[in-house]
């Protein structure tokens, strides 16, 4: 009830706004019809005219104010009687019933039904006062003929009741019209909360597609490097024991090559060292696929990520200090990690090598240069480790290979392409999960999803692994 009680004080002071300006307007307007009809009674009629039009103005600056809210009824009701009662004066003041201004009476009714659009009860009152106003200035002018004065009496009360019934009509539309507007906006408040429910609910879908396609891409990336592993041991078997056979024949050969004569000795001792210096970077892959093939060999404990980095940072503090990179460090205080000490400052020594070689193949500009960020964050059980360079990036094309054995984009000769390889088993030997963003010629970041406690690690899968990006 209250609701519509709202809304029909607004239409009545929109319309009695609208009033105003009328009565503003239209009253002093009217000199002119005076001018023809009484130009006798000129002067007097513009000053009822103006008086009617400035108590016009005074209602439309109440309807500037709160007070609207309280009296719009009454306001509405006197702005329409204002020029009906200096009409009715006029009419006194003029021919009485024989006025012709008594048509200006039914304009005053016919302006409430079209404008100001009142309900039955004040249309009602406002006929019957117009009708009795109307009567009083007859009476008082006293040479009233009563066939024209029955004749106008008539023909207002025929107003009136058309206005009366209009009134009944606006009032039951605006009835209706305020309970399709409400049912309208209940059908926008539930479609909204349906929006909003179908809303979370896509994105609870996406979330869970998101998380099921890393996971897929995950066991892949885990399944192909447990095949990688098994073909890896095997092949290790079968490369070690020609290698042996190589070792020995160039032991014997170095021996015979005392017994040339010297001229031959030096070529012979420079073949024999480029030998001797392949095989050695042949068992050097060979132990890279040891590690490989069996990550996490050394026994987990819960160490200290500040320690792990303070370590590894100081195997790395020359190539940092020679090429001048600027190195940022945000470890949260106090963050544990469950992994082999030894084997994962191996792992991070590989990430900021890697970061080292990136660097030093892009061209900075002015006021720029190059730039590692490292950063750790705790999250459940969980310790987060991000390792960020500002190089040149990875290819969208060769980041899903970068943890694949022997893949690298570096020269031959600088590199086997099994570091992030072995990076990748250690990390996952420990139960963690190692992965890779970047965006070309922007930043590369590799970040290590590793369990802080024993407890942590016995969880099988890491749920807070950052996705793989492939």
């Amino acid at each position: 009830m209250q609701a519509y009680s709202d809304y029909e004080r607004r239409i009545y002071v929109r319309h009695l706004e609208v009033g105003s300006y009328l009565v503003m307007v239209l009253m002093p307007a009217g000199v002119v019809l005076d001018y023809f009809v009484y130009r006798e009674h000129l002067l007097y009629f513009s000053i009822l005219r103006l008086a009617s039009a400035a108590l016009g103005g005074c209602v439309w600056l109440v309807l500037r104010t709160k007070l609207r809210d309280k009296i719009h009824r009454y306001l509405s009701l006197e702005l329409a009687l204002m020029p009906a009662f200096f009409i009715c004066w006029m009419i006194y003041a003029s021919d009485g019933a024989a006025s012709t201004y008594y048509a200006g009476l039914n304009l005053v009714l016919l302006s409430v039904a079209l404008v100001m659009r009142w309900s039955a009860d004040l249309s009602i009152v406002a006929s019957l006062c117009v009708i009795l106003m109307y009567l009083a200035a007859c009476s008082f002018h006293g040479t009233t003929k009563l066939g024209i004065l029955v004749n106008n009496l008539y023909f207002l009360s025929l107003t009136g009741i058309i206005v009366a019934i209009s009134g009944w009509i606006h009032q039951t539309l605006r009835i209706r019209e305020f309970a399709l507007n409400y049912e309208l906006d209940l059908s926008k408040r539930e479609l909204e909360t349906t929006n909003n429910k179908l809303s979370d609910q896509n994105l609870a879908l996406e979330k869970a597609n998101r998380e099921i396609k890393e996971t897929q891409m995950q066991l892949v990336q885990s399944e192909k490097m447990s095949s990688l592993g098994r073909f890896s041991a095997g092949l290790m078997h079968d490369i070690l024991n020609p290698l042996n056979y190589a070792r020995t024949g160039l032991f014997v050969l170095r021996k015979k090559n005392r017994k040339l004569p010297p001229e031959s000795q030096a070529e012979a001792d420079t073949i024999i060292n480029d030998v001797e210096d392949g095989l050695r970077r042949v068992n050097e892959i060979v132990s890279g696929l040891r590690t490989f093939s069996h990550p996490g060999g050394q026994a987990p404990e819960e160490v200290d990520v500040a320690e792990l980095f303070d370590v590894a940072l100081r195997f790395v503090s020359n190539a940092l200090n020679q090429r001048h990179i600027t190195l940022k460090l945000a470890l949260a205080p106090g963050q544990k990690v469950w992994a082999g000490r030894n084997n994962f400052i191996t792992v991070i020594v590989n990430l900021l090598e890697n970061s080292f070689d990136a660097l030093g193949d892009k061209k900075f500009s002015e006021g720029d240069g190059p730039r590692i960020e490292i950063s750790s964050r705790s999250e459940g059980g969980r310790s987060l480790l991000s390792i960020r360079d500002n190089g040149p990036g990875i290819a969208p094309q060769n980041l899903p290979k970068v943890f694949d054995p022997f893949f690298t984009t570096k020269e031959i000769g600088k590199g086997t392409g099994l570091g992030l390889s072995i990076s990748f088993g250690i990390v996952k030997g420990y139960g963690g999960a190692i992965t890779a963003a970047s965006e070309p010629g922007q930043f590369c970041e590799f970040t290590l999803d590793l369990p802080a406690t024993a407890a942590a690690a016995a969880e099988t899968t890491p749920e807070h692994a950052e996705p793989l990006r492939l």
